[in-house]
């Protein structure tokens, strides 16, 4: 019998990089994974938001909201844990590229989250890839981190012109 494989649940070519373990130990584990990662969250987008969508693709075991380290609020990422692969398949098929929030979110597929993975891996306590962002985005924040520290602006979320 043969299986067909649909692009769109195939792995991806990110890998964590703070993975304990090697290389094909985490392999392995994403290929019989049951957990994705859901990115380019609103930081607005609340856990019964993302329970009402991704439930549609199957029962959900878990969800992880993404936290900043320091502020523990949301920061644009969680972790979705379905009871069985199929299910998370079937996410990967039909909820990635769609809108949440009035944002494209995007699923890939995770080894398995580890307690302490919640947390953004930013210096400043949310992702890397809001500090450096140059645009204001008010689903995210304002204007990244490092931008609004040059300019001054006491809030994230200030236009400073």
């Amino acid at each position: 019998m043969t299986t067909v494989t649909s692009p769109s649940v195939e792995l991806s070519s990110y890998r964590d990089q703070h993975f304990k373990g090697s290389r094909a130990e985490q392999e392995r584990l994403l290929r019989e994974s049951t957990t994705l990662y859901v990115g380019n969250l609103s930081f607005h987008t609340t856990e019964e938001q993302i329970y009402e969508l991704f439930s549609k693709c199957g029962d959900i075991k878990r969800i992880i909201m993404g936290l900043d380290k320091y502020k523990k609020t949301p920061c644009g990422f969680c972790f979705m844990e379905y009871y069985t692969k199929a299910d998370a398949e079937n996410c990967m098929r039909y909820v990635n590229g769609t809108r949440l929030d009035d944002r494209i979110i995007r699923t890939d597929w995770d080894a398995g989250f580890v307690e302490g993975r919640q947390y953004g891996r930013g210096k400043t306590g949310g992702q890397v890839r809001d500090e450096y962002r140059t645009d204001f985005d008010g689903g995210r924040g304002g204007y990244g981190k490092l931008v609004a520290q040059k300019v001054g602006a006491p809030e994230m979320g200030f236009i400073v012109q």
